[in-house]
């Protein structure tokens, strides 16, 4: 485990966005692959847009958070929504139950259907494996999910760095190539879209938003900050990792965009193009595990960063007069994490599929109606005052 005071605090808030953010749809290029490189040259800007409005809105938040010393999702609410608490604060309770039952239901899935192939357990037997490690971590509170975050994040970006830059590098010819005739209006074969800029752009708001539902678990990292230029500088960290990773995805997927290996006998997009990637370039035998690893790792980050906002918000209610580390809030921890874990597994068993098929556009179009507007509306009326 990374040691927390040899970090800035500010990088590791940034790593649990990363973690929060980077699962094992990311890992495999699949989600990427959906969301983006699916719509031709326009790949290349819309990871940059989409990461730009993540990373502003974020900073909003956090600032927020840390001026009012809300640390929790349900303590902002209820203070940044005023008047309007009453409705938007549990408004966002139904998002946020809904992004346990996509993004980490979907966290638990991907790890447990990675680590049952890889050993041959069942798939249901996976998924508990991977959620009692999320809620051995989660139970343990922020201090620990921030570490855990920075010692994952490191582990992951290494692993994307030595499986994409080494097969970047080699099939660089193959990638200019297919980025110059994405420039000329052919599309990946995995793709049903024209090359227009509006679809794109569309898909890329919707990337957004449904990531924007994840800021109320980033809100209880902001307490131990001492400074505002902290927040700033996180916002910054977030933004330069979270592109960079992206951008280094999306370049090294360009290279298989005309492959048909790309997709499956029945036309659709497999499940892991990362290793189709790996495949075409170098060093296949080694780096196909260590694919598998990064998934599991970030089904990991993902889950943990996800449950542990919900406990701490859930603690904070139930424990408002006890202090911070008491038995009782202890007790509560362990309690809220076992009911939210047992949640996040029972939605998992319906498959990955299903969940990324009907969640993830809900989960955008829910986060659009209860946080995107609702933040524009407040900056709108904060502009040119100093403070919240």
């Amino acid at each position: 485990m990374i040691d927390k005071n040899k970090m800035p605090l500010a990088v590791g808030i940034a790593f649990v966005a990363f973690t929060t953010q980077f699962g094992g749809g990311f890992a495999s290029g699949n989600q990427l692959v959906q969301y983006f490189v699916d719509y031709g040259i326009w790949s290349l800007i819309m990871p940059v847009l989409a990461q730009a409005l993540l990373a502003f809105f974020f900073w909003y938040g956090l600032r927020y958070a840390y001026a009012k010393k809300t640390y929790d999702y349900r303590s902002f609410s209820d203070s940044f929504y005023g008047k309007f608490g009453i409705v938007f604060s549990n408004l966002f309770e139904i998002v946020y139950l809904i992004l346990i039952g996509t993004a980490t239901s979907a966290a638990f899935a991907t790890g447990g259907a990675t680590i049952a192939e890889l050993t041959g357990i069942p798939y249901w037997v996976c998924t508990v494996i991977v959620g009692l490690f999320i809620f051995i971590i989660s139970v343990y509170g922020t201090d620990i999910v921030r570490k855990c975050a920075s010692t994952l994040s490191v582990l992951i970006i290494i692993g994307l760095l030595v499986v994409l830059v080494p097969n970047i590098i080699v099939q660089w010819g193959d990638i200019t190539a297919n980025i110059a005739s994405m420039a000329d209006g052919n599309m990946p074969v995995s793709s049903t879209q024209t090359g227009a800029f509006g679809p794109a752009f569309g898909k890329a708001i919707l990337y957004f938003l449904f990531q924007l539902a994840s800021v109320g678990l980033m809100y209880q990292h902001v307490k131990p900050c001492t400074s505002e230029k902290q927040v700033d500088r996180a916002a910054i960290y977030m933004f330069i990792v979270n592109t960079v990773t992206m951008l280094l995805v999306v370049v090294g997927m360009c290279a298989i965009v005309y492959n048909d290996g790309l997709v499956d006998s029945s036309g659709k997009l497999i499940d892991i193009p990362m290793i189709l990637f790996v495949e075409e370039g170098i060093g296949a035998k080694v780096l196909t595990p260590v694919i598998s690893i990064l998934i599991i790792l970030g089904s990991v980050s993902t889950g943990v960063n996800m449950i542990a906002g919900i406990v701490t918000r859930c603690v904070n209610q139930v424990c408002k007069n006890e202090e911070e580390g008491s038995k009782k809030s202890k007790l509560w921890s362990v309690v809220f994490a076992v009911i939210f874990t047992l949640f996040a597994l029972a939605v998992a068993q319906t498959g990955l599929g299903a969940i990324v098929k009907t969640g993830y556009k809900w989960l955008g179009w829910s986060a659009c109606v209860v946080v995107g507007i609702p933040y524009v509306i407040h900056m709108i009326a904060h502009i040119g005052k100093k403070s919240f």
